[in-house]
Parts: structure tokens; sequence; C-alpha cells
């Protein structure tokens, strides 16, 4: 999975791991603390590993499900898209590098990452895909257009490609998470905390366990939804 070096993320990692998954942790330049991911999952009996790579870049989506294929010697079979990053500006002084950064990281990667990984699964007739999207791409929040334009993009390319795959055994869905507790979004306001209806921010383990349930063989019929994790911030 991308993205799995901190926070939801790393969540995701432990949690997929701990029902058996060998788990590659993607990460960009936070070397160490992917490390620390793969240290604890094989703490706790599980398989890892550490996979370098922006995925941005030309080629690396390509590069890093190969090595994943080669290191645990079977293809891809779940793909949890969560790499993302946010640079957050009004409109009006939104600059095109800024809108294209985000739309190559969060939304371009996720779909090279799925069409790669989706080889395997085809061949395989089974497999599972999981796109971390937001409850930004549900409802507004300003400063964010280019986030929102790559998050909701990603709920539609989920439902999507879930339509074109259903009949190989292959479920495509989407999490969207509202405000969870990581370093991408410390400081939560008072105005916030009162907008979402649970009354409290969410955790990592939140999201994790929603990942979980749509990678469990439990939710071999659900295909091309969204679940939102975010307290009712979006009902």
């Amino acid at each position: 999975m991308t993205g799995a070096s901190r926070g939801i993320g790393a969540a995701i990692a432990r949690a997929l791991a701990a029902d058996g998954w060998p788990v590659g942790v993607g990460y960009r330049s936070a070397r160490e603390r992917a490390e620390e991911v793969v240290a604890a999952v094989e703490r706790d009996g599980g398989r890892a590993v550490a996979l370098a790579g922006d995925v941005a870049a030309d080629g690396v989506a390509e590069r890093l499900l190969e090595e994943l294929e080669e290191r645990f010697d079977r293809p891809v079979l779940a793909l949890i898209n969560n790499a993302g990053i946010n640079r957050d500006e009004l409109a009006p002084a939104l600059d095109d590098a800024r809108w294209r950064e985000v739309i190559e990281t969060d939304l371009n990667a996720a779909f090279r990452l799925t069409r790669r990984a989706l080889r395997g699964m085809l061949r395989a007739r089974a497999g599972r895909i999981v796109n971390i999207s937001s409850v930004v791409a549900l409802r507004a929040n300003a400063g964010q257009a280019n986030y929102a334009a790559a998050k909701a993009g990603l709920i539609a390319m989920t439902k999507t490609v879930a339509v074109e795959v259903a009949r190989r055994g292959i479920t495509v869905n989407a999490v969207a998470p509202g405000w969870i507790e990581t370093e991408m979004t410390a400081g939560v306001s008072s105005e916030l905390l009162a907008a979402i209806p649970a009354r409290r921010v969410g955790t990592p383990a939140d999201v994790a366990a929603a990942v979980r349930f749509l990678v469990s063989d439990e939710a071999g019929y659900i295909t091309g939804a969204v679940l939102s994790v975010d307290g009712g911030l979006a009902a």
C-alpha cells in the first residue's frame, strides 16, 4: 500500500498484516518511519517490506508493484491507494504547480497503481482495491479545490473501475475519512469540532477498521461503494 509510513497508512498496514496479508509499506521520504512500521508488523508475527518511491514520478508505480511481487513471490491481490498530499490555497491564488502536484500524487498515481495491480488480479480472478478519498470530496472545504478535485476524481474512478472488473471477482471501493487525528491534520479548531455530529475527531484505527472490512471475504459483494468514516460530518 502507498503512504504507509505513518498515520492512517501505518494503521492500515498493521491491520492488514494482522489478518495475514504480506504488506508493502510504501513511502516517499520517511524511511525510518516506514522501517518502524515494518518492525512493528514483524514483532506481531506478520510479514512486511518497506518500499521507497515517489508514486507521482514516471514508472514508479509499476516498479513498486514489481518489487513487491518479487519479494513475496505472489501477485498483489490487495491494493490500498493511500498516498496523498495537500497544497491548500484559495482558488484565486492557487497556482498551476500546486494544482498539478496534488492531482499527480492523489489521483494520477492511484490510477497507475490500479492499472498495474489489475493485471495480476484479473489473471487470479480475485482482488481488492481500496482508494482512500476524503470527506472534502463530499462536502466543500474552502482552500482545497485541488485536493477536493483529486479526491472526488478518486471516487469517480473507483465506481467506474468497480463496474469494469466486477465479474472477475475483484472489488473496488473507496473510504472517505473525515477529520482524522494525524500530523497532516494537526490542530482541530473548536468550530470544526462543533460541526462533527460525533463531537470528536477520528483516529487512524477508525479508518483502518473500514479498510480491513472492505478487504475481507465478508465484503465480497460490496463494490463501487464509498464508506464515509467521518463521525457524520458529510451526512
